[in-house]
């Protein structure tokens, strides 16, 4: 697996890219944001903008108290930035060189959320006293483009806040230089401090100030091993400066290189390598040191509780909550409707007859029509004749199905609320929380209101035509052969037309018209659709030819005739159920079971799914390390 700082950021990337992709689904998961994770925080501050185009190294200069921080730091700098004297006033505020430029690629709030960033404008700056966490900052030309440098308050000091601005310091810093003396390198303030910071895998650079040399090079590799032993800390690199206070102050101290190892026991002397200090950084040790610094970012990013890992086993947990929820919600149907009325025979008839009617063409449509005017007359003599010996005039067939289909609706109201309740209880936490909100909300009095207001303003004559033209251009569609047939018997029984109207007048046993056609209905659809080809009355020959062609011709002949008029009948009551299913949905439901199954998926969505195989490669990346 590549350590290439290029190829590392790039990952970074997508990676940021994928969980910003993600955060959406949170809201829906009712999770907290990414803000505020510590993970995303390190991701998003730490390694998105320290793996640009431009890299770059945050490197703060942290100890105890009179130790030479700021001697170490300007020779960092490469000029005297920082003020430094053999007294103990020593820096109360942190202080930042930066590179020119570097202000407008980055942003320093950023990288220091946990100070207020103030222009520094002379070394004397940060030694005054303020409650507020304050950051001094400046840009200089000798600072190389790669580096933030960093002055750090005391870590020993007696004021407390001076330790609550070094922890921040410690926290933006990709690496520490850990200034150490004869003196103060087992004092317990700061051998705490560092413990921190072995604690968060931060990257230290060891440089022993104000040593004796030769003579010190006995004693230093065991002030480290105590130091090592009681910190954790393990140096990356290790660097010694003379005591020599001329050459401080004029910035022109030697740093000479060493190597250690906890396993050491008696360590074997080198050759002296004299470097100067800020060339380590931005140069010779800037790409082993930004890895490491990396190693230590990544460690905490692939976490299995506190980082990516623990976030996605969190979400795919959330998930399943929400599938569970949804399993249980659409297990069991709110309502089963198995008594909803179907359309008047009579009328559907009707209905067929006039979308046949309206389909005839020339000599044969002028027959058919004149006579069903002459029958609509007949017709409504007999009717106005059968009020006139009944006591009460008959209600309107659509006026009953309408009471029927509402006695229908208020059952299947009763049903809907009677599950709920049955499902807020079963346990889910989920289910019930949000079902409660639901029943909590419209009443059943509230919603049956609204339905029967909605109920009232339906047009179940236009509604009717509507499904009938739809299901018979349909079956045109579908069988042209069969309706072909039944056209041209249509124009051979015209002229049979003049005969059969007056008959069928008074055929069925004396019974009108509207109850012919019901009986012949109760045949199913091809006695139906016999009686739209010609009025045939049984036993005529044409009736007899046309059934047996059409048998002959039709895939399915009478049986194809008759599913499709059982098919207009469910198609009616499909869209009666859609009706009440749309407006159980919307007045009740709402999106619940939308937002049930919209959660669910989160955990198998392609997007979870990337950002798992992500974290699977920033694993291996760490255990490459």
């Amino acid at each position: 697996m590549s350590w290439d700082i290029a190829d590392f950021a790039q990952r970074s990337r997508t990676l940021a890219n994928s969980v910003r992709g993600l955060e959406p689904a949170l809201v829906r998961l009712g999770l907290p944001p990414l803000a505020g994770r510590e993970w995303f925080e390190l991701l998003e501050r730490k390694l998105l903008p320290q793996l640009g185009e431009n890299a770059f190294l945050v490197v703060a200069v942290t100890g105890g108290t009179n130790i030479g921080k700021s001697v170490v730091f300007n020779h960092l700098a490469g000029f005297r930035a920082s003020a430094s004297s053999p007294l103990a006033s020593g820096t109360k505020h942190p202080v930042c060189l930066v590179p020119e430029g570097f202000s407008e690629r980055q942003s320093l709030e950023a990288l220091f959320p946990s100070f207020k960033l103030v222009p520094w404008n002379e070394a004397a700056q940060a030694l005054q006293d303020s409650d507020e966490h304050l950051l001094f900052w400046r840009t200089h030309e000798a600072v190389p483009p790669n580096l933030l440098l960093l002055d750090t308050p005391d870590v020993d000091s007696d004021a407390q806040i001076n330790w609550q601005r070094a922890d921040a310091v410690r926290q933006s810093a990709d690496v520490l230089i850990a200034v150490l003396t004869q003196q103060k390198y087992n004092d317990a303030a700061v051998k705490q401090f560092f413990r921190r910071a072995a604690a968060e895998d931060k990257a230290v650079v060891v440089v022993f100030n104000q040593c004796e040399l030769p003579d010190d090079e006995t004693y230093w590799p065991l002030w480290l091993k105590t130091f090592s032993a009681e910190t954790g800390v393990v140096p990356e690199y290790i660097y010694l400066a003379p005591n020599n206070r001329p050459a401080a102050e004029a910035i022109t101290l030697d740093f000479s290189e060493r190597t250690w190892s906890p396993e050491d026991t008696a360590p074997r002397p080198i050759e002296p390598t004299r470097v100067r200090l800020q060339d380590v950084f931005a140069r010779f040790r800037f790409a082993d040191i930004k890895r490491r610094t990396l190693r230590g970012s990544l460690s905490r990013l692939a976490d299995e509780q506190a980082g990516l890992p623990g976030f996605l086993r969190e979400v795919a947990s959330r998930s399943a909550e929400f599938r569970t929820a949804a399993d249980l919600l659409t297990a069991h149907e709110l309502a089963e409707v198995d008594d909803w009325p179907a359309p008047p025979t009579p009328l559907m008839i009707g209905a067929v007859r006039a979308w046949w009617a309206a389909h005839r063409e020339g000599w044969s449509a002028k027959v058919h029509g004149v006579y069903d005017v002459i029958g609509q007359t007949m017709w409504r003599g007999v009717s106005t004749v059968r009020d006139w010996w009944q006591t009460a005039p008959s209600p309107e067939p659509w006026d009953i199905y309408r009471t029927r289909e509402w006695d229908a609706v208020v059952r299947t109201v009763g049903k809907v609320y009677s599950k709920l309740e049955w499902l807020s209880e079963l346990g889910n936490s989920l289910l019930k929380s949000r079902l409660e909100q639901l029943l909590a909300g419209t009443s059943r009095v509230e919603l049956l209101r609204r339905l029967e207001a909605d109920h009232r303003a339906i047009d179940f004559a236009a509604l009717l035509h509507e499904t009938v033209t739809v299901e018979l251009q349909s079956f045109r569609t579908e069988n042209p052969q069969l309706f072909g047939l039944i056209k041209r018997l249509d124009e051979a029984s015209a002229a049979a037309r003049p005969a059969l109207s007056v008959v069928l007048v008074f055929t069925g046993v004396g019974l009108p018209l509207g109850e012919v056609a019901t009986q012949l209905a109760s045949h199913g659809i091809m006695s139906a659709a016999m009686h739209v080809v010609g009025d045939v009355a049984a036993g005529t020959a044409v009736a007899t030819v046309g059934e047996s062609a059409i048998s002959q011709t039709a895939s399915s002949g009478a049986g194809y005739l008759q599913a499709k008029f059982h098919r207009l009948q469910s198609a009616f009551l499909t869209r009666r159920a859609a009706w009440l299913a749309e407006r159980l949905q919307q007045h009740v439901l709402g999106t619940l079971a939308t937002d049930l199954q919209t959660a669910a998926a989160v955990g198998q969505s392609s997007e979870f799914r990337a950002i798992e195989a992500q974290a699977r490669d920033w694993a291996a990346l760490l255990k490459d390390a």
